[in-house]
């Protein structure tokens, strides 16, 4: 986390099972304590410890966020070849399996996750203590954040309460269900939002309105519009937040945490790491993976070249949309426009697979002052906004519309969205019905281009198959469990259809 967040210096490690990580999760060959004690939580101090290490796992759901941009029909996967990690190119492709790597990852680690806030979660009426309530709400959120990931996802995973899976839980405890697993994010979410500060104590803790806001969100998931618009008015009847005037400061770095921020993954460039641990990061992996091909030149450093935003995505952005330059970098029109960069020489770049001479501007990476540890671009300190409040007022607009609520209020949402983006009121969205609905799912893909959310809203709202290339309905709207886990359960789990 941030170094000015949960400054600790405990290591929480999970042990090598089919439901946690695999083995590089450990990072610290002499931790302080293990998932495996069951004499820790006999303080304040431990229990702060334990959830330090729940908030941790944040970090490695960068690419969960890269991913979703790559599956969804905004960017094509790019890299340096067609074989540059493969994994993803078999998602951009929708021709992933069970034998996926990547996919592998966001099992494991939303799943360590799960088991970080589980052990928690197991023991938390073995000591009191003041202030006790509000560590078990964080907790509980983070609960839920990962189960709604791995929901998202793959549908129903396995669930075993407040206890910890174990070794041979996996051939013991079946899947749950997809109503089980959201019944389970409902309560976690309703908890936190009765007991979690209006304020948070640290920066980037979780606060009330982000359990309310990711409350409005899985209602949205499952269609329970009445819920999700009073779960998402919530929030904006609060007054905390509003939208910051400039879009484009608020993707850099002195824009972080700031008015529009309900929820960020917080990263730091302190701490190094190297392909062979990337979830041991503390900086936002997915931005080097976004950056520009052998980059020389102003504002941005180099990086992969993945993620490559499309034409028809460019093309999406109407004239007079100030997002347009902001969610993606035309790198010949930035070229011509830095002509005289470094004495007339110019920028200069390379092109990776799939070149389209665009870039997911928004976390590109920002030349530094210091060198961070490491690989520099595993390190890139760029939070997540993992919610930002022109998202909650675009899911209340829709749950107000597609619920056959209110309109009206539906447009007073998507149209403040709007004004933002345009800079007047001349765009404003005059229609009701099916049209609204359309014009704010539109919306969305503009305001979160970028931003990880663009495939599961194609997925949840019916609009995947025959807007994203290769997409399979009754297939692809859920990917595969890792081969792993179904060979591990030994029959307990069945695959998803079609895998």
């Amino acid at each position: 986390m941030k170094k000015y967040l949960f400054i600790s210096t405990i290591t929480l490690v999970l042990f090598s099972t089919v439901l946690t990580s695999c083995s590089d999760e450990f990072v610290d060959p002499k931790p302080e304590y293990s998932i495996d004690s069951e004499n820790y939580f006999n303080s304040k101090e431990e229990y702060d410890n334990a959830l330090i290490a729940a908030y941790d796992l944040l970090q490695s759901s960068y690419v969960n966020v890269l991913l979703g941009e790559i599956a969804s029909d905004n960017t094509l996967c790019g890299g340096e070849s067609p074989t540059d990690v493969i994994g993803f190119q078999q998602i951009d492709d929708m021709i992933h399996t069970p034998v996926n790597s990547n996919l592998r990852d966001i099992w494991n680690w939303m799943f360590a996750g799960v088991q970080r806030a589980n052990y928690i979660l197991e023991f938390q009426n073995k000591t009191d203590f003041p202030g006790k309530t509000q560590i078990i709400a964080e907790a509980r959120f983070l609960r839920a954040y990962y189960q709604f990931e791995l929901v998202k996802w793959f549908g129903g995973i396995p669930m075993k309460g407040d206890a910890r899976f174990k070794i041979g839980d996996e051939k013991t405890v079946p899947r749950s269900s997809v109503e089980e697993v959201y019944a389970s994010i409902e309560a976690d979410l309703i908890f936190a939002s009765a007991n979690l500060s209006p304020n948070a104590a640290q920066q980037g803790r979780v606060t009330k309105a982000a359990a309310q806001a990711l409350l409005g969100k899985a209602y949205l998931y499952q269609n329970k519009f009445t819920q999700a618009a009073a779960s998402l008015d919530a929030v904006i009847t609060s007054g905390k937040y509003k939208l910051v005037t400039d879009y484009n400061a608020m993707f850099e770095a002195e824009g972080e945490n700031g008015t529009e921020s309900v929820f960020e993954v917080q990263y730091t460039d302190v701490e190094g790491a190297g392909f062979g641990c990337l979830q041991c990061s503390e900086g936002n992996v997915a931005v080097g993976f976004n950056g520009i091909r052998n980059y020389s030149g102003p504002l941005f450093s180099s990086g992969y070249s993945f993620n490559i935003p499309t034409q028809e995505s460019f093309d999406a952005f109407k004239t007079g949309d100030k997002r347009k330059d902001v969610a993606i970098l035309d790198i010949n029109a930035w070229a011509l426009a830095n002509a005289s960069y470094d004495n007339g020489n110019g920028i200069t770049f390379g092109k990776g697979n799939e070149d389209t001479g665009f870039f997911n501007r928004k976390y590109l990476p920002r030349k530094r002052s210091s060198d961070a540890a490491g690989d520099l671009n595993l390190t890139n300190p760029n939070n997540y906004r993992a919610i930002r409040y022109a998202d909650v007022l675009l899911m209340a607009a829709e749950a107000y519309n597609r619920g056959g609520i209110d309109d009206g209020k539906a447009r007073t949402y998507l149209n403040e969205v709007r004004r933002r983006a345009y800079g007047d009121n001349n765009h404003d969205i005059l229609t009701s019905g099916a049209a609204l609905t359309d014009n704010i799912l539109d919306e969305r893909r503009l305001e979160l281009f970028g931003e990880g959310h663009r495939f599961f809203d194609l997925v949840r709202t019916g609009k995947a198959a025959g807007t994203i290339p290769g997409f399979k309905a009754n297939k692809n709207e859920l990917f595969p469990l890792p081969i792993e886990e179904i060979q591990f359960a030994n029959g307990n789990w069945a695959q998803n259809p079609g895998y």
